[in-house]
């Protein structure tokens, strides 16, 4: 069964454009998964994993709706068919002064 990537917008341009990314085999992990996603799409490696190979601090991985930091990280087992979305995080902003 398909594992399907969703890719948030500052990921595509590394995936060609791509939003949704099928790979159709059988993972066991997250891990697993992400290895055969960054062999189609190798400039997502360095955006998404560490040079150890750990998902980098600014990135949200989900399995579904789980975040993997809360499930074994790159051991977290996967179902047979299943969505990861990664989603590097988002902070910051601005606050508006007005001068008197």
């Amino acid at each position: 069964m398909p594992v399907i990537f969703r890719l948030a917008a500052p990921l595509r341009p590394y995936a060609a454009g791509k939003a949704r990314v099928e790979v159709r085999s059988t993972f066991a992990t997250v891990g697993e998964a992400l290895e055969a996603l960054v062999k189609i799409h190798p400039d997502l490696r360095d955006r998404v994993l560490t040079e150890e190979g750990t998902v980098r601090p600014h990135v949200n991985v989900f399995v579904g709706s789980e975040s993997i930091r809360h499930t074994g990280s790159l051991e977290t087992p996967l179902p047979s068919s299943c969505e990861i979305f990664l989603l590097p995080a988002v902070s910051g902003g601005a606050t508006r002064s007005i001068l008197v």
